[in-house]
């Protein structure tokens, strides 16, 4: 029991990571524990859109899970330049560090199903992932292109980074979702 109070208090710190993106009213940045405990409900509400049979308890717990790396290697947007292989390596790290406070099974468990979470080749993995990206893609939509004005991305920019693994867990979302960046990049721009 130490143990796993003690992983509860440490990972008590994502609600200090602060993301790119905005809340959808534009108050301020959405924190990396709000986003997953959006993800959890995204997976909820659109388990029937996966590409192939999940199980929604295993694609929750990956959701709920897959940023507390952050806690150590921060949070590092997609349309951010970073060196090849260092936050992978960061986020490792972090891992091994995290579910470590945990007793040596619970803690095993965990870190399999970050890694098949990171590797994104299972079904329930591959839809995860897909609400991954679907989440702020919605929300760069919502507020009037969020964190892609403040990067200066094109539409096929926003297609290539969203597209692939939004249509690998999930091609009814991709359509849906292609259709929303099609319809914000037909907009005119506000001066």
């Amino acid at each position: 029991m130490k143990e796993q109070l003690a992983f509860l208090l440490e990972i008590d710190k994502l609600k200090s990571v602060v993301r790119k993106s905005p809340l959808i009213d534009r108050t301020r940045r959405e924190n990396s524990a709000e986003h997953s405990w959006h993800l959890a409900m995204y997976a909820l509400i659109l388990a029937d859109t996966a590409n192939a049979p999940v199980n929604i308890d295993r694609v929750i717990r990956m959701l709920l899970i897959h940023d507390i790396v952050e806690i150590d290697a921060g949070d590092h947007p997609i349309h951010e330049p970073t060196q090849a292989g260092v936050q992978e390596q960061l986020e490792q790290l972090a891992a091994e560090r995290l579910f470590s406070l945990l007793p040596e099974e619970h803690g095993k468990v965990l870190m399999s199903l970050w890694r098949e979470f990171e590797a994104g080749e299972t079904a329930d993995a591959a839809f995860a992932k897909s609400l991954d990206r679907m989440q702020p893609l919605l929300h760069n939509i919502a507020t009037g292109g969020g964190t892609w004005v403040e990067a200066g991305l094109s539409r096929d920019q926003v297609v290539a980074r969203y597209g692939p693994a939004i249509s690998a867990g999930s091609t009814t979302l991709w359509n849906e979702a292609e259709k929303l960046v099609e319809a914000h990049f037909e907009r005119p721009a506000v001066l």
